[in-house]
């Protein structure tokens, strides 16, 4: 095996990254929403990247992923697909995606300067709707090729009125040319993504990096809690029916259910409190739940037991509750297969194979459905995320491609 260097591929990844940087709808920060006038540089960018690394098909697809095929000893070989997006939040960091994407196009790179092919093709995809900023849709551009593209999407519009449809002709695209996208199982042999963890656990731990075992399945609710509104001087303590206190003593049991359970995690994001006055007993509270766990039996028995919980205060206090639910997105698990592969490529450098889930969303749970799929994780600082502040080390993005390089050197689909 011809080994590579880290430093120069770390090198080369953040002069690659810092270009993309500079890409950005708004002169003050990094902000390149899906479709936009800076995702339209930005794709033209890492299409030139993929052309100078040595990719010998690059193109641009209905939906605007940039898509570079590197051949294996034989021309039309199933491909290893290497992605992750190009799109960001507002006022975003300068990693989250981008790292993925420029991983990949690392490994070309050094497989092309070796003169070196291999049984199978590469093919390098830079997805751009991941974060699901602009319009009401997600992973639009990875559903497209995992076969499960809802085409209802193409009438959501953004907070100027723009069809995801018209936005996405004026950028160049054509959502006649949508179902075309669609992947053969037949011609891929799996799907690796490289990630910022998003998350403390590896940077704690003074990790470089780790191996995700699952893409962890999100479940949100909504609760409200309807009790009875009251003078705030005349009505007794223990004779209230004051939802507030009862949603307050629910988010506390949710907390400690969330902490509870496996690798699970549950969030009250939003609370609005009726009538909201300072001299009124809250009548009415309404707050969100996010439920997530890497495993759905885990996932489903959090959510039965928030809601156990939830009406057995309810009771106690004298109030109704009621909990709808508006989104449910399954786990998506790993593959054994890619998962043992990368640990082997992080053995081999001496390092201990560290093995955790990842709590957010990624392109890699919808192409899950289309091949065996896996996710490196490389740690930034601080678990720091979707904040200008993201920052990640240029010696850990150049070990973390080396080895993303050597699992793809020694890879063998099963």
């Amino acid at each position: 095996m011809i080994t590579s260097d880290p430093k120069r591929l770390g090198a080369q990844a953040f002069a690659r990254l810092k270009a993309l940087d500079a890409l950005s709808d708004h002169p003050d920060h990094l902000e390149r929403l899906y479709l936009s006038p800076a995702h339209r540089k930005a794709v033209d960018a890492v299409a030139t990247m993929m052309r100078e690394a040595g990719c010998d098909h690059v193109s641009i697809d209905a939906l605007g992923t940039v898509v570079g095929r590197y051949e294996g000893r034989a021309p039309g070989r199933p491909a290893l697909l290497i992605g992750s997006h190009i799109d960001t939040v507002k006022d975003a960091g300068s990693y989250d995606g981008m790292l993925g994407v420029i991983a990949g196009i690392g490994v070309v790179e050094a497989l092309h300067e070796a003169g070196e092919r291999l049984d199978f093709a590469i093919e390098v995809l830079a997805f751009g709707d991941e974060e699901n900023v602009r319009f009401p849709s997600n992973l639009s551009s990875s559903r497209a090729i995992a076969g499960s593209f809802d085409y209802s999407t193409l009438e959501g519009r953004d907070e100027n009125g723009i069809s995801l449809r018209e936005a996405l002709i004026a950028f160049g695209g054509n959502p006649d040319g949508i179902a075309a996208l669609a992947r053969k199982k037949d011609d891929i042999i799996g799907y690796v993504e490289m990630h910022i963890e998003q998350g403390p656990v590896l940077d704690q731990e003074n990790r470089p990096v780790g191996i995700v075992t699952a893409i962890s399945g999100a479940s949100r609710r909504r609760v409200i809690v309807t009790g009875e509104a009251g003078h705030a001087g005349t009505v007794p303590m223990a004779l209230r029916k004051d939802s507030l206190m009862a949603a307050a003593e629910m988010a506390l049991a949710i907390e400690k259910l969330g902490a509870a359970a496996e690798n699970g995690v549950a969030t009250i994001g939003q609370l609005q409190v009726e009538p909201g006055a300072v001299n009124v007993i809250p009548g009415r509270v309404r707050f969100t739940v996010d439920a997530r766990a890497p495993k759905d039996a885990v996932r489903e028995q959090l959510l039965a037991d928030i809601e156990n919980a939830a009406r057995a205060i309810a009771a106690k206090r004298k109030v109704a509750v009621e909990i709808q639910p508006f989104y449910d997105s399954p786990a998506a698990p790993a593959s054994p297969a890619i998962m043992q592969g990368l640990a082997s490529a992080i053995e081999a450098r001496q390092m201990e194979a560290r093995f955790l889930p990842s709590g957010a969303g990624h392109d890699a749970m919808v192409m899950g459905a289309l091949c065996p799929m896996g996710m490196m994780f490389v740690r930034c600082k601080d678990g720091i995320s979707h904040n200008p502040a993201e920052s990640m080390t240029e010696e850990d993005a150049g070990l973390a491609i080396a080895i993303l390089l050597d699992f793809v050197r020694t890879y063998r689909p099963t």
